[in-house]
């Protein structure tokens, strides 16, 4: 639910954004560092939120990925243990078990 959440704004912006850009159509003058440059409003405008998708894009790659590593480093030291210590986990669920061997929740 979140996903469609999420897909539905990112649309909802994506339209409110086109339609700030076909507004503006008039050219402007960009300043570049080496010189300057005629364009239309409405290239800049989706020219910088395409960009700006591109910097967010990048940092949700890399945090993912980040995260991945970090996955694969605890999976590791996860087995490691068990290998040291000879632990097993249980199979059963925690509501599958008798009440005096449930875990508590301290509130």
């Amino acid at each position: 639910m979140k996903i469609q959440w999420s897909l539905i704004l990112a649309l909802v912006f994506a339209l409110i954004t086109a339609v700030f850009a076909v507004i503006n159509v008039d050219t402007v003058e960009v300043n570049l560092l080496f010189g300057t440059v005629g364009l239309p409003k409405i290239l800049l405008i989706l020219g910088c939120t395409l960009l700006g998708g591109i910097i967010v894009g990048s940092f949700g790659i890399f945090r993912g990925y980040r995260l991945q590593k970090q996955v694969k480093t605890l999976n590791a030291q996860l087995v490691h243990i068990q290998e040291a210590t000879g632990y097993v986990f249980p199979e059963t669920k925690p509501e599958e078990l008798p009440a005096e061997e449930q875990p508590t929740t301290n509130s």
